[in-house]
């Protein structure tokens, strides 16, 4: 029997947990998808709060990562995976379900009021 994981609100989640989110939505291996959630959330490294993210995690950032990871990858159930999907994936699931733009990112940075995305992660059950 699997343990099953959950992080909530609060929390942000390590790319291990992103990586078997993907693994489970895609097929294959948690370690195939590793670099991809490593390189969203390696900006927890300059700025130690959960507004790292407006450095990756929106539409632009998708496309860069693209850029540095190729369009897709054949895993190891013998599935193509197309990396923006795993790209949208990991930003939905730290932005409440949401795939903001950089430019929402700002105009959220600069608003008194806080929209939902920034401020709630989704719910992961990984097995």
């Amino acid at each position: 029997m699997g343990s099953s994981l959950i992080f909530k609100e609060k929390d942000m989640a390590h790319p291990i947990i992103h990586a078997k989110s993907s693994a489970k939505k895609f097929g294959g291996k948690w370690e195939e998808y590793i670099d991809i959630h490593n390189w969203f959330d390696e900006t927890k490294g300059w700025y130690g709060h959960s507004n790292h993210r407006m450095f990756r995690h929106h539409s632009e950032g998708i496309f860069e990562m693209e850029k540095i990871f190729g369009s897709h990858f054949t895993n190891s159930d013998g599935k193509i995976v197309y990396t923006r999907y795993v790209g949208e994936q990991h930003v939905k699931e730290d932005c409440y379900n949401h795939l903001p733009s950089a430019k929402e990112w700002l105009m959220a940075l600069e608003s008194k009021e806080r929209p939902v995305w920034m401020m709630r992660t989704l719910e992961l059950n990984v097995d």
